[in-house]
């Protein structure tokens, strides 16, 4: 909830879940690292996609 704005932000918890949960997207390992890479086409894909750069924005607490 703390990344997401505008109607995203509204969303009731079930709804959030499955929103998130149900995104179609591959988990590729290459190089050392693991890139989540979202399907264009789904509805919801620019919404989380967006909430992932503001959660990497977030300064580092420790």
């Amino acid at each position: 909830m703390l990344a997401l704005t505008g109607t995203a932000r509204l969303w009731k918890p079930r709804r959030l879940r499955f929103r998130l949960f149900s995104a179609a997207a591959q988990l590729v390992t290459t190089g050392r690292r693991r890139i989540l890479r979202f399907t264009r086409h789904w509805p919801w894909t620019g919404e989380i996609t967006a909430a992932l750069e503001r959660l990497a924005l977030l300064p580092n607490p420790g």
